[in-house]
């Protein structure tokens, strides 16, 4: 069953930058997992981001405008890919936190692109029921 929700993301960059983004979505468990699925429209075009989360793991994928595949798993070193219209850029992160409770994501991580470090990202995103 699908659930309409509000979603809240707030990415923090080395605890200095802060890009937060409101959106609204759909939320839904499949197996034993759960999946918050949204759409962003950004000047490039709309961007679909699909996020699914299970045990000590987490996978966000993004298709659209900007593609990208971000793949999380506790302590370990995971490669993942940012696509450009000027090309492709290999990714890797190094999750240090993973934690979900109802309403409510948090990861921790190290990002890596193209073999050079781009920092301590923490991303929070929490969503609830969308009661229009």
């Amino acid at each position: 069953m699908e659930i309409p929700v509000k979603i809240k993301v707030k990415t923090t960059i080395d605890e200095q930058e802060t890009f937060e983004l409101t959106a609204f979505g759909r939320y839904y468990k499949k197996n034993h997992a759960f999946f918050l699925q949204y759409e962003e429209v950004m000047e490039e075009g709309s961007v679909r981001t699909i996020v699914k989360v299970a045990a000590d793991e987490a996978l966000i994928l993004r298709g659209g405008a900007v593609k990208m595949r971000l793949p999380f798993r506790l302590h370990e070193k995971l490669h993942g890919s940012y696509e450009m219209p000027f090309g492709t850029f290999e990714t890797t992160t190094l999750a240090r936190r993973i934690k979900h409770t109802e309403g409510h994501l948090d990861i921790l991580y190290d990002f890596v692109m193209q073999g050079a470090a781009s920092g301590t990202y923490h991303l929070e995103i929490s969503f609830q029921e969308d009661l229009k």
